[in-house]
């Protein structure tokens, strides 16, 4: 174990001195700006950076001297001592990595009241000083020695960075003409109304006229550009939606307040939904704050006990996805309670066949893996432990659960114990369906219009043949 020992005020001479080095990354920036609330551009924004004098990222001034701070707390005079006082003369700018070495040297004692007076050099790899100054303390009396506190880790996610890359990914194509399924209150209807400023879709409103407006006067916007598809009520207006994406009026749908059975039940119709050959599935693509990637979770909010058929056009679906979104070739884990098939367990049979069907061709386009369980899948470390040697292993796009029940847990808990934040659309109907629901704020909504547009305007042609076979529950 690491121990932390101070020096005395009798221990120390004049002439003493102590030092650390630091390297500047981009992390501590972030993390003083977290600290002290600081967002100052010339520290944190980039583009305003290049245009001012110093014309790159800098640190916050106090960051070197916190530097100094840390050397007299733990260095010398080390634990005990009290701060009085702290000058601080800044000189030259520090950048993303810069090294810094922080020094401080005892200049002055003064016995009476145990005080020291320390000068404090910070200089960077050239020599230049970066920062000078003058610090006066109280040293500690008594000899402390203590075990060297274990500092938590330290995540940094900026929420949304990666939505928004997303949006920014859509500006090349047009905005997709979209059914917008009764949005009759104020979440709805402004999730489709700012989806549309930001060029992601032309919005088709379909619903009560009445209910509408007043949505639209309760969040305060004005709908004089918007086509208004006046229906009775919810049932009728998902009938009218899917009218409209099986005539071509629209590309797709978006839900607005009904319920996600209501809308599915006409989408999934015999004679008059938007069946395929293809399956349709749900599919939730994840911002999860501590994994390094997009991450696909598939079906937590369509399919409740897939057979095996299912999860081959529920794998393919998130497969074509992912693709859309810029994985060249995902990687799909096939997840259980287990790693290895055993007749007992239906979901490892069902993982095997599928990994097996891959090998065959008939599903195309990713890596399957399975049977994993959950830490395997996203964990290198723990795929390792267990021996699994894998490419997919500890490194999955995709994320295939065994039933409806298990993904809508496992989702759940990804955006209330993690903070992850979800999008996603439904596939394999002829159009995709934004299946947004209550508890998803703006921005989500918003990337869950992204990831329907760049579907649409990425995917491969792909022929769609309605087909009996394609029953759904």
């Amino acid at each position: 174990m690491q121990y932390i020992e101070n020096k005395t005020f009798d221990e120390i001479e004049v002439g003493q001195s102590a030092e650390l080095v630091r390297t500047l990354k981009a992390e501590d920036i972030e993390l003083f700006a977290v600290m002290s609330g600081d967002v100052n551009p010339a520290h944190v924004d980039a583009e305003f950076a290049r245009s001012d004098p110093f014309h790159k990222v800098i640190a916050h001034g106090m960051w070197g001297g916190a530097l100094i701070s840390a050397v007299l707390g733990t260095e010398l005079p080390g634990p005990g001592t009290i701060y009085l006082n702290q000058s601080l003369s800044f000189r030259h700018p520090v950048g993303l990595g810069d090294k810094v070495t922080v020094r401080v040297t005892v200049r002055e004692k003064k016995p009476e009241k145990k005080r020291l007076i320390l000068d404090c050099l910070c200089l960077n790899q050239d020599g230049e000083t970066v920062i000078k100054g003058e610090a006066e303390v109280i040293a500690p009396t008594e000899k402390v020695r203590r075990p060297r506190a274990l500092l938590p880790e330290v995540h940094l996610h900026e929420r949304g960075a990666s939505y928004r890359a997303l949006i920014e990914a859509t500006r090349q194509y047009e905005p997709v003409r979209t059914a917008i399924v009764h949005p009759c209150d104020a979440l709805s209807l402004s999730g489709a109304l700012e989806a549309a400023s930001e060029g992601l879709i032309t919005p088709v409103l379909v619903g009560p006229r009445a209910r509408i407006m007043a949505a639209a006067k309760e969040a305060g916007r004005r709908l004089d550009d918007c086509e208004i598809i006046d229906v009775p009520h919810s049932h009728a207006a998902a009938q009218k939606a899917v009218e409209l994406a099986r005539r071509g009026k629209v590309e797709a749908l978006m839900k607005g307040k009904l319920h996600t059975d209501e809308l599915m039940g006409a989408v999934v119709d015999r004679n008059s939904g938007l069946r395929t050959e293809r399956r349709m599935s749900h599919v939730y693509c994840f911002d999860v704050p501590h994994y390094p990637k997009p991450l696909f979770i598939t079906d937590a909010a369509v399919n409740i006990q897939p057979s095996l058929n299912d999860k081959r056009d529920i794998a393919q679906n998130a497969i074509e996805l992912a693709q859309a979104l810029g994985v060249e070739r995902p990687r799909l884990a096939i997840l259980s309670a287990v790693e290895t098939v055993s007749a007992r367990l239906g979901s490892t049979l069902d993982a095997a066949a599928l990994c097996k069907m891959a090998d065959r061709g008939q599903i195309s386009g990713g890596l399957l893996e399975g049977p994993l369980a959950f830490d395997n899948a996203v964990s290198k470390s723990a795929a390792r432990t267990k021996g699994i040697d894998s490419p997919v292993a500890g490194d999955a796009d995709i994320l295939l659960v065994p039933d409806l029940e298990a993904g809508n847990m496992l989702a759940k808990q990804l955006i209330y114990l993690a903070g992850a934040d979800p999008a996603g659309i439904v596939l394999g109907a002829r159009v995709p369906i934004m299946l947004t629901s209550r508890a998803d704020d703006m921005l989500c909504r918003l990337a869950s219009a992204a990831v329907a547009q760049l579907f649409l305007r990425r995917r491969p042609p792909r022929l769609e043949i309605p087909s009996e076979g394609n029953a759904h529950d």
